[in-house]
Order: structure tokens, then C-alpha cells, then sequence
């Protein structure tokens, strides 16, 4: 982020996501502050959980409870307060803050935004509470207004209205068509699918731990899925299971990419089809989206992207 940081003007600077389990809040406080030097004014974070960088070391995502003090905690140094803070929960806590701001290592002004990423009807909720935006999965955390109505019921909890300008945004998975192609293609296939399958590693792991029902969307082949999935066993099977998150597919993982399949998780169609499909989701409360192709085709996909799909919004 330092490097864009120097080398631009305009675009706004931010990690997303910061993942809780991965760093002291005062450090991310301290690194959001740092970048703030750099790009006053443009600088932001959205803090989350985190499933991938938490199952990648065997445990569990950040609760909601956790989040929000995480949140509570950074936020408060940003502002330049004193806030009371236990390096480990239940541990002592002690009064911190930014020291030596004359020194001009870190800034505080222009505030950052603090935005929360969640998928879970809770930590949604704490987007509302105490976030300055707000990020979700989607269809894992629900549509934009299922949401959105956790969102605002997290914000009257707190006694807060949501401005007009608080952000929200979508990761998705976004497939741009030829024309006449089939959802069967290999290009389809190898470019949508270890974002879609991304979702199904959560959703296993989430399954097992909570004893729910999966969600409609990836009933089809559920079953056979995970009779796949509890194939793999050993000590590393955390790792086994998520390595291949945005990068590529698993071995034997295609064959879950029905067409229906690849229908329920994404927005789909040639431009044309995909601009009014963003335009609907926009009326619907969402101001930005993200979407990750496989890390080999990053550039080619995102560039096709931009001069057939964001060209003509």
C-alpha cells in the first residue's frame, strides 16, 4: 500500500480485508496511520473475521463480540484517544494511545474510514454499530438487502442513523460471456470456478461446526461434496482444503460446477446483461463490488472487464 501510496493522487488506499486474528489492533491502527502520512484523505481499512487466513492456520473465524472491540479499539487510536486495551481477551488492560505525533510518523487527520466485513446476520450487525462501511459476500452473506437490514439493526442498537454516504460494497463472482458460449466451457469453468469454490470450503467447514442445513443455492450437489470432502484427512487437511482459494480448482473440483451451480453464485451474461444486473444491484443499496479471477488470469480478465462491463455504466 506504501507503494501506491507514493505513486498516486487520486484512488483511495486500503487493506481489505484486515483480518483480526492476524494482528494486534493497535497495529493495524498503527499501519492504517502510517499510510494516512502517505495518502491523507485516502486512506481506509475494512476489517473482518477472516475465513481463509484463520482455517489456513486451523482456526476458527473472529466472533462478533471480538470484532466489535477490535473495531472499538482501532477506531478509538485513529481518533486520537486514549482507550483502555488487553493484548489477550480477559487479559490486563492498560490505557494506550498514539504518542510523539509531532514526529508526523503516523496521521490522524484526515480521519480513516474504518469499514466491517461480514456474513453472518451478527457480525453484519456490528458493520451497523460501529463501522463507517460495510462489506459482504454475496450470495454467502446474503442478497445486498438481507444485508443491509442487519446492518441497520446493528446501527439502531447503537442509537445511530446511517448516513447517505456510508459505503457498502460486494465480493462476488462476476462472469462476463461470449456470446453464445456455454456455462459448460473450459474458459468458464477454469476462470469462475475456484472463486465459487472458494464458497464451498467455507460453507463445509461451517456445516460441520454449527450442524445446519447449507443454504439452497448449493444443495444440488451437496451431499457429493462432501462425501469428496471427507476424503481428505490427515493433519494438514485445514490446509488441503482451503489452499487453493482465487487461484485455481482442486482436483476432481470441477465436476461440482454444474451449470446450475455457477448460476446460484453468480452474475452472469454478455455486457449488456451484466451492466443492468449492477445497475439493479445498485438500486438495491450496493456502491461498489470486488470480484477475484484466478490469480494466473488476473490482468486479461479484469482488463476485459473494464472495457466491455465499467466502460459503458
Amino acid at each position: 500500500m506504501a507503494a501506491v501510496a507514493m505513486t498516486t493522487k487520486t484512488i483511495k488506499i486500503g487493506c481489505g480485508v484486515a483480518v483480526c486474528g492476524m494482528r494486534l489492533a493497535v497495529d493495524c491502527a498503527n499501519g492504517i496511520a502510517s499510510i494516512n502520512v502517505l495518502a491523507p484523505g485516502r486512506t481506509y481499512a475494512i476489517i473482518g473475521a477472516g475465513n481463509t487466513a484463520m482455517r489456513m492456520l486451523g482456526q476458527r473465524p473472529t466472533g462478533a463480540r471480538a470484532l466489535r472491540e477490535y473495531v472499538r479499539v482501532v477506531k478509538a487510536l485513529l481518533r486520537g484517544e486514549e482507550v483502555m486495551y488487553a493484548a489477550t481477551e480477559g487479559g490486563e488492560a492498560h490505557p494506550i494511545r498514539f504518542t510523539s505525533l509531532d514526529q508526523e510518523y503516523v496521521r490522524l487527520d484526515p480521519l480513516p474510514e474504518i469499514h466491517v466485513a461480514g456474513n453472518g446476520p451478527l457480525s453484519q450487525a456490528v458493520a451497523g454499530e460501529v463501522g463507517d462501511g460495510f462489506c459482504v459476500s454475496i450470495p454467502r452473506g446474503g442478497t445486498i438487502t438481507e444485508a443491509m437490514s442487519h446492518v441497520r439493526r446493528g446501527a439502531a442498537k447503537a442509537g445511530r442513523t446511517l448516513p447517505d454516504d456510508y459505503h457498502t460494497a460486494g465480493l462476488m463472482n462476476v462472469l462476463l460471456l461470449d456470446k453464445g458460449e456455454p456455462l459448460t466451457s473450459d474458459r468458464v469453468i477454469n476462470e469462475i470456478g475456484p472463486s465459487i469454490m472458494a464458497n464451498f470450503h467455507y460453507l463445509a467447514d461451517w456445516v460441520r461446526e454449527t450442524g445446519k442445513e447449507p443454504p439452497a443455492y448449493v444443495r444440488p450437489v451437496w451431499n457429493d461434496y462432501m462425501a469428496f470432502v471427507k476424503r481428505q484427512s490427515g493433519a494438514d487437511k485445514h490446509l488441503a482444503l482451503h489452499e487453493t482459494h482465487y487461484l485455481t480448482l482442486q482436483p476432481d473440483e470441477a465436476r461440482f460446477l454444474t451449470p446450475e451451480i455457477i448460476r446460484n453464485f453468480c452474475i452472469i451474461g454478455q455486457p449488456a446483461e451484466l451492466v443492468e444486473q449492477l445497475r439493479q444491484l445498485e438500486r438495491d443499496g450496493l456502491k461498489q463490488i470486488t470480484f477475484h479471477p484466478p490469480f494466473a488470469q488476473r490482468f486479461e480478465v479484469m482488463e476485459r472487464f473494464a472495457k466491455l462491463v465499467m466502460a459503458k455504466i
